[in-house]
């Protein structure tokens, strides 16, 4: 049961990046109707991280509030018809107010995967199920160029936002119908009824108090870092093929679904990497950090990007996509692994806010710089060095990976 839970989990999460990637893939359709400018664009995408990092650090405390069945149910029937009220826009302020409601659903998407892996599967198996649950991006992200692309052969940009929010809808009647809370504690196989998430004598936290933990602002910091690199490649490559490179979106079609399919063998081989690691009793913290480090290693290869045939730039985006998602799933789980249960959704919620806070400030030196005559060989030479900093910073905050004692923690009076 807790395998069909990771796979319907990974679903939502899919339709959560296409429904994201549908502005990026289809931009050059929308333009012909309300025309945009590097500056705009970089706005657009700064009003969904905007409010998506308010929402996964609030999302968060709301699923933690009410549980995950309800919580996640009411998230995605949010954001689905968040996205699907695109269609409506005439003009950049309305399709940027659709980017912000996108943003506000799509936030506590994450915060509700961890907390549902954390209900079902034991240390062993979390990084694995969360490979499962985070190879959705991949699925979504591989949909969206090839899908959007043959929408626009038979109607407008419009229908495409529609399409996906649909696809939502259904998901969250399908949640609402199928979750349940197991009734006993994850790789237990008998009819004890323990409770899956164990009582802790730590009370749910306010955020206040979790950023006095010297672990929690290592994880926010290092997401700030690396994802700040991720919604670049994210959200630009479809314009930088299309600005850089001539393509056209039968040709963006026809390409750009390859490193995200690259991305989810990334989501998969690294969770399983590192629960391969423990297996053969290696400690928690080596199984994390080295695959962590390894993943952190393909990263800077994208500084290549804007000097090589666009035959080998796809290439390079597959590895930069393979080790970003390998990296992601790690991170993701670290909460899981470090806190009770009792915050595990409101610390996943502050990390999801760093992530989201890079990206808006990365996104938008990106328009100022390209609106200002420079290249994407500057941005590229940036974006190439955050997975570097970011895997240094998880050293430093993390010297040992082992859950956490937060009475002892806040027991001192300043972060430890």
């Amino acid at each position: 049961m807790r395998w069909r839970v990771a796979i319907l989990v990974s679903t939502a999460i899919a339709i959560s990046y296409l429904d994201r990637q549908t502005l990026p893939v289809a931009v050059q359709a929308i333009t012909r109707d309300i025309p945009l400018s590097n500056g705009q664009f970089s706005a657009l995408q700064s009003a969904f991280l905007f409010s998506y990092a308010l929402m996964y650090a609030g999302g968060g405390k709301l699923v933690d509030f009410l549980g995950t069945r309800r919580g996640f149910t009411v998230i995605m029937a949010f954001w689905s018809l968040a996205c699907a009220s695109h269609a409506l826009a005439t003009g950049f302020v309305m399709l940027a107010a659709s980017r912000f409601l996108l943003g506000v659903g799509e936030g506590g998407g994450f915060p509700a995967a961890t907390r549902a892996v954390a209900e079902w599967f034991p240390t062993t198996e979390r990084a694995t199920a969360m490979g499962i649950v985070n190879a959705g991006t991949a699925v979504g992200a591989v949909m969206a160029p090839p899908l959007i692309a043959t929408v626009l052969g038979y109607t407008n940009w419009r229908w495409i936002f529609v399409l996906t929010g649909g696809m939502g809808v259904i998901w969250a009647a399908w949640w609402r119908l199928s979750y349940a809370t197991p009734r006993v504690a994850p790789g237990q196989t008998d009819a004890v009824e323990t409770p899956v998430l164990p009582p802790d004598s730590t009370p749910a936290l306010p955020w206040i108090q979790l950023l006095r933990i010297r672990e929690t602002w290592g994880l926010v910091a290092a997401k700030f870092l690396s994802d700040a690199a991720w919604y670049f490649y994210l959200f630009w490559l479809p314009k930088y093929l299309y600005d850089a490179r001539g393509f056209d979106i039968k040709a963006v079609g026809t390409f750009a679904w390859m490193p995200s399919a690259a991305a989810g063998f990334g989501c998969l081989l690294g969770g399983t990497f590192s629960s391969y690691l423990l297996r053969r009793q290696f400690s928690l913290g080596v199984a994390r950090k080295v695959a962590l480090g390894l993943s952190a290693a393909l990263m800077p290869f994208v500084i290549l990007v804007p000097h090589v045939p666009v035959s080998w730039a796809i290439a390079i985006f597959c590895l930069a996509y393979f080790g970003q998602q390998s990296w992601s799933t790690l991170v993701m789980v670290l909460p899981v692994d470090l806190f009770p249960a009792s915050v595990v959704g409101s610390v996943a919620g502050l990390v999801g806010f760093g992530g989201a806070m890079g990206g808006i400030v990365f996104g938008e030196v990106i328009g100022y710089l390209l609106d200002h005559g420079f290249s994407y060989v500057a941005v590229f030479n940036i974006a190439g060095t955050l997975h570097i900093g970011a895997f240094l910073i998880v050293l430093a905050a993390i010297p040992v990976l082992l859950p956490l004692s937060l009475e002892r923690k806040l027991s001192y009076g300043s972060v430890q």
